[in-house]
């Protein structure tokens, strides 16, 4: 399973923004962005006007960090986007909003999507009863995500639970208790709070 494996706190730093990549960390004095609020490398001090296409592809990679995705995870979900009725751009992150590490985060369960993802691709976690190891499995209406009984992450998933540091989104439904989420229906777009403006992405894969 492909994966970003170089330090994530230099995505925030790049983009310029918090990203929360890293859970509890993000929100003290020890995040990135905090100590060292500009580019990474030898020429993050330096001041560069962005052209056009550069300010499109920013967007695009902030999206890709913000789901853990590669460059060709990421246009095939561009691609099912496209074929999808709708507005492209909007399609493309509802289609993000629906992978199963991102459910898991949204949920409350894990702190981060990274941890989501390692979580999930460990097998702790079961929708509709039968377990699911793939990170990039789409959640449909009415399916219920759990995490599996007598998993090692159960102390984990019940202290990101009790932190509550972010709210659940109207379209999922969490109960505490049990450790489980069930889908209500699909992310509208004011459902995703996000900092990226995917129309600008649709500009840049249409050149």
């Amino acid at each position: 399973m492909a994966r970003y494996r170089a330090a994530v706190c230099r995505q925030c730093r790049r983009e310029g923004i918090k990203l929360f990549l890293k859970g509890a960390r993000c929100f003290t004095e020890k995040c990135a962005i905090e100590r060292r609020n500009y580019p990474p490398g030898q020429h993050g001090l330096s001041r560069t006007k962005l052209t056009p296409y550069g300010v499109q592809l920013r967007e695009k990679q902030k999206a890709k960090h913000i789901y853990g995705v590669l460059e060709s995870q990421f246009r095939r979900y561009f691609e099912r986007a496209e074929r999808e009725k709708g507005i492209t751009g909007e399609n493309l992150l509802k289609l993000l909003e629906r992978r199963l590490d991102n459910v898991v985060f949204r949920l409350g369960m894990a702190a981060s999507r990274r941890e989501a993802r390692q979580m999930v691709g460990h097998g702790h976690f079961q929708v509709n009863g039968r377990k699911v190891s793939v990170p990039s499995y789409i959640v449909k209406v009415g399916e219920v995500v759990q995490l599996r009984p007598r998993s090692k992450f159960a102390e984990r998933a019940a202290d990101n639970l009790a932190a509550g540091r972010a709210a659940v989104p109207p379209w999922l439904q969490v109960d505490v208790n049990d450790k489980k989420g069930t889908v209500r229906g699909l992310p509208m777009r004011e459902d995703i709070q996000i900092p990226v403006q995917e129309q600008l992405i649709v500009e840049l894969f249409s050149k």
